[in-house]
């Protein structure tokens, strides 16, 4: 390929997997490698791009923090003009959430930022690293915009993307939706996805600290709940029974939230469940007294849009609206529900 018309891309280097080393003496797995370990992955990528390798950090992404997903969204502001194609490698726990707050922190951009990562570190003989990788930067130089994960076979939308097991190289899966394409002898886009563009683009950082995610169940009580709000936290997301149930001892608290605006996102304990609380009237009553309904969305994307949302001092009467309009790709738009209490 000719020089001229070879693509840049940035990696944004933050650790992970890829490139962690077995401790000799407990035989865990630890931070390791550094940038150069991932550059070594397969120099002969450098026929068909230019690489650079920026440093985010190189930790467990068990330790990723709302910070680190500020850094990455704005470097990649700082450095969107130079390049044509961004590589983030990332530990596989929290990837979901990392590219879910980077769809929503990079919307509207017109150049594809892939995320990846291993299951197997690059040093070990069976190691997947270095497929995800090459797969990921030819991802990263094609003509496509948005947030992805590259994992295996697969091409996920960021924002729908989750870590399925901890056993099997195909690790992610996309929730409630099909993949955005598939890895074989060649990469194959499903049909629909953006395209790069040349349209203006600002990277729109910040992710508030102050939202609790809480698991219902038989024992928690209106009073664990209400302290909360006088505590200071300043949004919820509920794992709420069946389609969206919740029980109506908990009423005192929504209606306080509501008065205090203070956002609850309700969504599903079912593993692959839509939350649509019109179904069973425990479900109706909540809604009425003011609570946002998550849908499709995972558990990844509504925790990052919400934490998004509130570091943006989004209205409250603003927060429901968008919480259940797509802004990404990371919800399926449904009729919103009249409120009748």
């Amino acid at each position: 390929m000719d020089a001229a018309a070879k693509k840049k891309i940035l990696i944004l280097f933050c650790g992970g997997t890829i490139v962690m080393e077995a401790d000799p003496k407990t035989g865990s797995l630890d931070v390791g490698g550094g940038t150069q370990t991932i550059l070594n992955l397969e120099p002969r990528l450098r026929e068909i791009v230019d690489m650079d390798v920026v440093f985010i950090d190189n930790i467990d992404s068990t330790n990723m923090t709302i910070g680190h997903w500020d850094k990455i969204v704005n470097t990649i502001g700082e450095n969107y003009k130079k390049y044509d194609g961004f590589v983030v490698t990332h530990g596989t726990n929290t990837m979901g959430y990392t590219s879910s707050a980077l769809s929503f922190g990079l919307q509207g951009i017109g150049k594809p930022v892939v995320l990846t990562g291993a299951q197997i570190p690059a040093n070990r003989l069976e190691s997947d690293a270095r497929n995800n990788f090459v797969n990921s930067v030819k991802l990263a130089s094609m003509d496509i915009a948005g947030v992805y994960v590259v994992f295996g076979s697969k091409i996920m939308l960021g924002c729908r993307a989750k870590k399925d097991n901890e056993h099997e190289l195909n690790a992610f899966k996309t929730f409630n939706a099909a993949d955005a394409g598939e890895i074989g002898i060649s990469i194959k886009l499903k049909p629909g996805y953006k395209q790069r563009h040349n349209e203006k683009f600002e990277p729109k950082p910040g992710f508030s600290a102050g939202i609790l995610v809480i698991t219902l169940e038989p024992g928690i009580t209106k009073e664990h709940m209400v302290k909360l709000i006088d505590d200071g936290v300043q949004g919820f997301v509920l794992r709420a029974y069946g389609a969206g149930d919740t029980p109506d001892t908990l009423l005192p608290f929504f209606e306080k939230a509501n008065k205090k605006k203070v956002p609850i996102v309700i969504t599903t304990q079912c593993p692959n469940g839509v939350t649509q609380m019109g179904l069973n009237i425990v479900g109706m009553r909540a809604f009425n007294s003011g609570v946002i309904q998550a849908f499709d969305m995972s558990m990844e994307s509504m925790t990052t849009k919400l934490r998004w949302l509130l570091a943006r001092k989004t209205p409250y009467e603003k927060i429901t609206e968008i919480m259940e309009s797509d802004l990404c790709g990371e919800i399926v738009p449904q009729q919103r529900q009249k409120r009748t209490g």
